[in-house]
């Protein structure tokens, strides 16, 4: 039986699901689901993340992370984490710069990585294997050591389910997922409703049909994520697609082999995913009594040293290999591909002032 063909059993049974369980049931089925089952990432894939367009990307991370450890005091041990590693190769490239550029960086790093998939712990684990250096790994946030703490996250908020509510006889009620006689599955608007304080402003005007998308879990794990940098000190650099202000619209999107799919059309088969409330994210740390800032990546990457590092890169090399450097950066940072598209959000405990974010 397809992950489909589960899915209609369950709705026949228990009724329209959830967009969130819809995402969850898509994504994470121990069976079928789309990471725990396939390899979405690189150019063979069905998606290429930042880490995999170039090196530089890591590399600028890299320097990030050295620059919060001594913003910490260059702590004697801390934490050094990435969440969602994907292959490992973000961690490999903050790794390799860290170790040319501050050893006793590495030396104090107890270097942990957060990781449901077993599949893909396997292919970090070959990713990380040359750099000689003792990496674990742990399925939650919550298994990892205490210290000081130095994140890194790079899509991980978006593929995390998002509840979907759509206006209807001028209130917002769930958005669910249901099938038809002929076993195709379909969007509709469901029961329940959510309190109008979660709503963005202007709700009242919007008209019907008019869609807002609320993630709960998201909310929480960053939640989480605060409060372990506020108690123990501690900063989170978190990259992905979205908005800084919360809005209305449908975001969530399938992507198979690098194109669009229908959202509905193949369970597992494709990549689920929704853009990041950036807003709702920042209001969640501040909660927890920390800072938290924003900017698109382009910005990010500009002020790390982006332009300066693929100069460097591509010095005294053939045209075609600084063509392609060039390309990268567009790619990385220009306002028509990631650069604007994608934001960085840095959360930290109060006391710990990090470049480039202290002046917004």
């Amino acid at each position: 039986m397809t992950l489909k063909q589960r899915i209609i059993r369950q709705i026949g049974l228990s009724g329209p699901i959830s967009v969130a369980d819809y995402m969850a049931m898509c994504l994470f089925d121990p069976d079928a689901g789309y990471y725990t089952t396939r390899e979405p990432f690189g150019r063979e894939g069905d998606f290429i993340t930042a880490p995999e367009v170039s090196q530089m990307f890591g590399e600028l991370a890299g320097v990030w992370c050295v620059s919060a450890w001594q913003a910490l005091g260059s702590p004697a041990a801390f934490v050094l984490c990435e969440m969602g590693p994907g292959r490992g190769t973000l961690m490999q490239d903050v790794l390799r710069t860290a170790l040319k550029l501050a050893p006793d960086f590495i030396a104090a790093a107890q270097i942990r990585m957060v990781e449901i998939s077993p599949r893909l712990v396997q292919i970090q684990k070959e990713t990380l294997a040359p750099s000689g250096l003792e990496i674990q790994w742990h399925a939650q946030f919550g298994d990892l050591p205490s210290g000081p703490l130095v994140l890194l996250a790079n899509e991980l908020f978006d593929a995390i389910p998002t509840r979907q509510y759509v206006k209807s006889g001028r209130r917002f009620v769930d958005r669910v997922v249901t099938a038809d006689d002929s076993g195709n599955l379909a969007f509709a608007a469901g029961s329940g409703s959510i309190d109008t304080a979660l709503l963005p402003a202007g709700h009242d005007a919007a008209p019907d049909g008019s869609i807002v998308e609320i993630a709960p879990a998201r909310s929480t794990l960053m939640q989480h994520i605060a409060e372990r940098l506020h108690r123990e000190r501690g900063a989170a650099l978190l990259f992905d697609y979205g908005h800084l202000q919360q809005g209305f619209g449908d975001t969530l999107q399938a992507l198979a082999r690098h194109r669009s799919v229908d959202v509905l059309d193949a369970p597992g088969e494709a990549d689920l995913t929704s853009h990041v409330d950036f807003a709702m994210l920042a209001q969640s740390a501040r909660a927890e009594g920390c800072t938290a800032n924003a900017m698109t990546q382009g910005d990010f990457l500009i002020a790390m040293g982006l332009l300066d590092r693929a100069g460097a890169l591509g010095r005294g090399k053939p045209a075609a290999f600084q063509e392609q450097i060039r390309a990268d950066v567009e790619r990385l940072a220009g306002p028509d591909q990631m650069g604007t598209l994608f934001k960085v959000l840095c959360v930290a405990d109060p006391a710990t002032h990090l470049f480039p974010f202290e002046s917004i």
